[in-house]
């Protein structure tokens, strides 16, 4: 393994965590190891301790040192045969191979040959999962205009498709599409699919936004309800995006996804009297944005108006207000895919050919 491909899995511990995210994002493996001055292994920090830690200080400053795991797995150049071992034993991706002077020469992965829509786990089996389909998809005008975005393919598959092929992947096999916008053409196509999963198309008769159509469907739910937007795609353990919103007690858990947004100019901090204090040179801004994914308790959802055009977001402001507890599952920025936008369709139909998904 050559030094340059050890260094995209490691850090130093004064690293930025907004960059660690980013790093982790561009290495696909969910961690890195980091390394002293002297580049000597003393710690590992995974996309989940940061979430973690997001969660727990409701902030995404900070730096590795603060929360990285001091005493990482490892294997020594002479017993490199146990690494396989490890990986199992410890559930973990990757190990690093370290020397007798505690320095990184190899990487060990957890070999994975299961695709992006291949059947996980079925721990969510079971669980009520509502897409909204009703939109005109007015960002992807004039596409839109001949197909409805649910429709519009990603590669060879249509953005909807992709995503009840994510969700079936941990076991969900029936889907409430909310849907008004050339539906026929959406139920036609399903139709002649005939996918191994059941779907109940719930018809808008008018437009009631990404929550007042959910008062359409005829049913009394017992357990939390995954709601998501047809036209985002979730790099993420879905199980696990459940398991946070059970244990938290949380009415609703957004699921988030960072992101950082680059100034273009130089920014000046200025004091009394005009006085420049210091100076940026195009800094970046970094905050976790609502990606349209949501857990509801069957409670939270029983508070959405009929019969009135309603969106997510102030179902989760009502919550607040009553005092309910609305929480986040952060993940990060190369995690959240916008469908709905032409710049992210390419991206996401640049990765499939790539190979980075299947």
């Amino acid at each position: 393994m050559t030094r340059e491909e050890i260094e995209k899995f490691t850090a130093s511990p004064d690293i930025e965590l907004v960059d660690a995210m980013r790093k982790i994002d561009k290495n696909s493996y969910g961690v890195l190891y980091i390394i002293d001055e002297a580049e000597k292994l003393i710690g590992c920090l995974s996309d989940g301790d940061i979430r973690r830690y997001i969660i727990r200080t409701g902030t995404v400053s900070g730096k590795a040192q603060e929360i990285m795991n001091k005493t990482p797995k490892f294997v020594l150049q002479n017993e490199k045969y146990k690494a396989t071992q490890y990986i199992k034993k410890y559930v973990i991706r990757s190990i690093p191979v370290v020397s007798q002077d505690g320095k990184i020469t190899e990487i060990i992965f957890r070999s994975s040959n299961h695709s992006f829509d291949e059947k996980i786990t079925d721990r969510l089996k079971g669980t009520p999962t509502i897409i909204m389909a009703g939109g005109k998809g007015t960002r992807l005008y004039p596409y839109t205009k001949i197909l409805p975005k649910p429709l519009i393919p990603i590669g060879d598959v249509p953005i909807l498709e992709r995503i009840l092929n994510r969700f079936t992947a941990y076991g969900i096999d029936e889907f409430y599409i909310t849907v008004n916008y050339k539906k026929e053409m959406i139920k036609s196509y399903f139709l002649e699919l005939a996918p191994e999963y059941k779907i109940h198309f719930v018809e808008e008769e008018k437009p009631l936004g990404t929550a007042g159509s959910i008062t359409l469907i005829n049913r009394e739910f017992d357990k939390p309800v995954i709601v998501t937007n047809c036209d985002i795609l979730i790099e993420a353990e879905y199980d696990k995006i459940l398991d946070l919103h059970e244990k938290s007690g949380n009415d609703i858990t957004i699921v988030s996804s960072l992101k950082n947004t680059e100034i273009p100019y130089g920014v000046l901090h200025s004091e009394k009297e005009g006085i420049v204090s210091s100076m940026e040179e195009k800094p970046t801004i970094s905050y976790l944005i609502n990606t349209g994914m949501y857990i509801v308790n069957p409670s939270a959802l029983k508070k959405i108006p009929k019969d009135t055009f309603y969106h997510m977001p102030s179902l989760a402001e009502s919550i607040m207000k009553e005092g309910g507890k609305v929480g986040t599952y952060p993940i990060s920025e190369n995690s959240f895919l916008d469908m709905g936008q032409f710049a992210e369709m390419k991206r996401m139909e640049e990765r499939i050919e790539s190979g980075e998904l299947n």
